[in-house]
């Protein structure tokens, strides 16, 4: 063996003492198949309680990041990300206009995350039918105007033509408002608006083109999206005027870094003309969001507690499979392993019988989420959920994490009982066999 090694031969005993454990760990491991009894079974169960406990996991988080981006989505969709409005703008959706500053959008524009930003209008009114009437909001747009979301929310007609030379009358309007009352694609939508210091209502007949279905039933009740000509002319603005704008930005995450910089340039902007406010969608909808933040709370106890059903149940299988074991703990002692060396071995064993019940939480975990996701199996009630079918997203980092954190709580929380090798006498394993 020296001959064979040359040079090397004085690393190799200790090759030999770091490899020993990791062995012996292996076919230990390889034998658990070939084995039957009560010890086999404790330890497949506890192999089923890491996996069935790492697909929960995998299906929570994935339900959850799904639940959260398709709610902010849609939300967005009706307000952006940020609005730029009149300082003396509160909450209502009754506005005072500000002027239309090329030089203000260009500033915006050269921000990195800037995606996109449209002009807009809104105005409250009335609808009145024969036997209904219901409150709303007309929100005026242009040719800018980015309609992605209602397409993608379109369940009938089609989208509103605003590249005419006078102020369009098409509209479209949301599946509940057109249940409530009773209309369809095709037909007159008579609206009534108040103006401060004016007796009698303007009045509009728009057309109804199309007919969307967000889910959110919230916003669905209340917004027509019309011309922005037409909420100019029911206010009596000149046609440089609007209520503000609407930016749009490529990742969310960067909400806040984004936020300041806007305000940043808005503050550097500011004339007696036009005071100007930013406000991002958290602002705007600040009960919305601090919901979902709360969802977050929830998945982390529920991790915690698949972590901790899983981690017991290893536990209990590897103290099993210490005893079962017992007579080799004492033959290696008698050879001169230490209790730290054989304590390694076990530590190596948990965490493969871990690895492979992480396999199998995968593949469960996993395959679930890509069933519901290409088939949406899983429906829900629109109205308490704002969805219609349970949303996944699958991602890759936060599967990573969940095994990579799993792993290590399991083989931390194992360490101490590990210690129970200590108390292991090879006299009394041996003389006892």
């Amino acid at each position: 063996m020296q001959r064979f090694f040359g040079p090397f031969s004085y690393f190799y005993p200790k090759l030999i003492t770091v490899n020993t454990e990791l062995y012996i760990a292996r076919r230990v491991f390889s034998q658990k198949g070939q084995q039957k009894g009560i010890a086999s079974k404790i330890v497949s169960i506890a192999v089923a309680s890491i996996a069935l406990g790492l697909s929960v996991m995998i299906v929570s988080v994935a339900v959850l990041v799904g639940f959260k981006k398709e709610i902010r989505e849609k939300v967005i969709g009706f307000g952006a990300h940020f609005q730029v409005v009149n300082y003396d703008s509160n909450a209502s959706f009754e506005t005072s206009p500000i002027p239309e500053n090329p030089a203000l959008l260009a500033q915006y524009q050269q921000l990195e995350q800037v995606a996109h930003i449209q002009s807009f209008a809104t105005k409250p009114g009335i609808i009145k039918t024969d036997n209904e009437i219901h409150g709303m909001v007309l929100k005026g747009v242009d040719v800018k105007h980015n309609w992605s979301f209602y397409a993608r929310h379109l369940v009938e007609g089609s989208l509103p033509d605003f590249t005419t030379l006078e102020a369009s009358v098409e509209v479209i309007i949301s599946e509940k408002i057109a249940s409530l009352l009773q209309l369809k694609t095709g037909d007159f939508l008579y609206c009534y608006f108040y103006n401060e210091g004016e007796s009698n209502p303007r009045s509009r007949r728009f057309t109804i083109t199309g007919i969307y279905n967000s889910s959110m039933e919230e916003f669905d009740e209340l917004f027509v999206i019309g011309d922005l000509r037409q909420v100019k002319q029911l206010y009596g603005w000149h046609s440089s005027e609007i209520s503000g704008y609407e930016i749009f930005i490529h990742d969310y995450e960067k909400l806040d870094q984004v936020y300041q910089s806007l305000r940043d340039i808005t503050l550097n902007n500011a004339s007696e003309k036009a005071m100007l406010r930013v406000y991002s969608i958290v602002q705007k909808y600040p009960l919305l969001f601090d919901w979902l933040s709360v969802l977050d709370l929830n998945v982390w106890v529920l991790l915690v507690l698949m972590v901790a059903v899983a981690g017991i149940n290893m536990i209990s299988g590897l103290l099993i499979v210490i005893i079962e074991r017992s007579q080799m703990i004492g033959t290696l002692k008698a050879l001169g392993f230490s209790n730290l060396n054989i304590r390694k071995i076990f530590l190596y064993l948990a965490a493969f019988l871990s690895t492979r019940g992480l396999i199998w939480g995968n593949l469960i975990g996993i395959g679930l989420c890509l069933v519901q996701h290409f088939t949406g199996v899983l429906q829900l009630d629109p109205e308490s959920y704002y969805l219609d079918t349970v949303p996944v997203v699958i991602n890759l980092f936060y599967i990573v994490m969940l095994n990579a954190g799993t792993l290590v709580a399991i083989v931390a929380m194992i360490l101490l009982p590990s210690m129970f090798i200590s108390r292991i006498s090879p006299v009394d394993t041996i003389s006892f066999e």
